[in-house]
Parts: C-alpha cells; structure tokens; sequence
C-alpha cells in the first residue's frame, strides 16, 4: 500500500471531500480516502500494483477538484 497526501485549492468544505472520495471510490486499488477542508488536502491509501497515482489525480481532476502544482 501507498499513501499520498495530495493538495487541492478548490475544497472548501466537507461536501467536497465527500465528493472526491466518491470519485475514487470507483477506482480499482483505492482502499482510503480522507481529507480536510481547512488544510483543502486529501490523504489517499491505493495499491500502485492496481491504480497509478496519474489515475488518481485524473479522477479528481475530472470531479472539479484540480491538483495545487
């Protein structure tokens, strides 16, 4: 398992976790999806051996919630 703690400048607030934790959720090898508003970063446990990280950034990209670079 890895763990990555990603960070996105558009969460504002619980129901943006909820939503990208749902966008995740859908992807094979996602086993956790944690975040918090205030710091607007989520912290993902995937299997890399399953999901590649860029398949994971993608998702949340594609949910609305682009990565900060």
């Amino acid at each position: 398992m890895e763990e990555v703690t990603l960070t996105a400048p558009d969460i504002s607030c619980d129901h943006c976790i909820a939503a990208i934790r749902n966008a995740l959720s859908k992807l094979a090898g996602v086993q956790f999806v944690g975040g918090n508003p205030q710091t607007k970063q989520v912290t993902i446990r995937y299997d890399p051996s399953v999901v590649e990280l860029t398949a994971i950034e993608k998702a949340m990209e594609e949910e609305g919630y682009p990565l900060a670079s």
